[in-house]
């Protein structure tokens, strides 16, 4: 129901996806007009809410004063119980971001050992692959320690979606000196050294934003002021550019020309920088899994969504953040021996 589109956007991609994914299941959550069209459809189960928390609603609306809202029902299918399993393996949102992380951490419960989830997502860099970043927005200021939880996080995330067993680890800082940044970063750098060390992740050291596009470490953290400010500079750049091909190649028949040379490279650029391909944001430490969709999505989009949902699910990314937040706890000293010790 969420979205700037809703069951327009949302319905076509869950048809598409189930269209290509013959072993998946979906369980459609919404008011029960919106999800008339889906009966009938193989392979899914329709749960009826009647409240939809809207993009302007506020956090203490969706999580006090909607309580049969879509989203909060949705999320609730994969909270598992000690008196039943969960009823789907993850949930996929476009709604609203502030509203959906809220709930979700009310309803799910951090993973022990987690202090905060973070947003997590995929870009694009000159490598003809992509960059892991997080956060993207979940926590504006963030510990030492947060950072080294999101390095952990991402860790299990590209090891369980793209099968790198020990994929490297960036923590984005004004310069690749370990003498530069704020002490926050100095201290996240020390403990990721350190996680380092002892084989818990693989640290690359300090990279610049730039080094997000060049493919420089798998994986790259920042607090989610500084990486949703890097995301929304990306995409926005990815349309500006493709806005310029389009206005340029049409101004005379020299430009079309010239066109129809370049137009094979041109649009395998278009294709590699197009931020849907890329949609579908994990909201990492939770006890369960949910991804965030960008409310503006086209049904290309959401089903991209959908397919990063399906595919954490079935490398089992939930139990892999499990061990690997396990593992680092019994490596690491905690946050009060530290402060003891100083």
């Amino acid at each position: 129901m969420g979205g700037d589109h809703g069951p327009a956007v949302t319905l076509p991609a869950c048809r598409a996806f189930l269209n290509k994914h013959p072993d998946a299941e979906l369980v459609l959550v919404g008011l029960p007009e919106a999800l008339a069209p889906a009966q009938g459809w193989g392979r899914v189960t329709l749960v009826h809410a009647s409240e939809v928390v809207s993009m302007e609603d506020s956090v203490e609306v969706a999580l006090r004063k909607k309580k049969d809202s879509s989203m909060r029902v949705a999320i609730n299918q994969v909270k598992a119980t000690a008196e039943q399993p969960a009823v789907a393996h993850a949930c996929v949102s476009a709604g609203n971001t502030g509203a959906l992380m809220a709930v979700a951490r009310y309803l799910l419960k951090t993973v022990e050992g987690i202090d905060r989830p973070a947003i997590a997502t995929v870009m694009p860099n000159q490598l003809d692959g992509y960059t892991t970043v997080l956060d993207l927005g979940a926590n504006v200021d963030c510990s030492a320690e947060h950072l080294l939880q999101f390095a952990v996080m991402g860790s299990a995330l590209v090891s369980a979606v793209d099968g790198k067993d020990n994929p490297s680890v960036g923590l984005l800082n004004i310069g690749e000196e370990v003498i530069k940044g704020s002490e926050v970063i100095k201290q996240a750098g020390e403990l990721l050294r350190t996680a380092d060390s002892r084989g818990l992740i693989n640290f690359y050291g300090n990279v610049e934003g730039n080094d997000i596009f060049k493919g420089t470490s798998d994986i790259v953290v920042c607090d989610g002021f500084v990486g949703n400010v890097a995301l929304k500079t990306a995409e926005g750049l990815a349309t500006m550019f493709a806005n310029f091909i389009k206005q340029e190649f049409t101004r005379n028949i020299l430009t079309k020309l010239v066109a129809l040379v370049a137009m094979p490279v041109l649009n395998h650029f278009k294709k590699r920088v197009d931020h849907r391909r890329y949609n579908g944001a994990a909201l990492l430490g939770l006890r369960g899994l949910v991804f965030k969709s960008h409310g503006s999505a086209d049904a290309f989009a959401f089903e991209h969504a959908l397919n990063r949902a399906y595919d954490a699910a079935r490398h089992r990314l939930l139990d892999r953040v499990h061990d690997r937040i396990a593992a680092t706890l019994e490596s690491l000293p905690s946050q009060d021996a530290q402060s003891s010790a100083a």
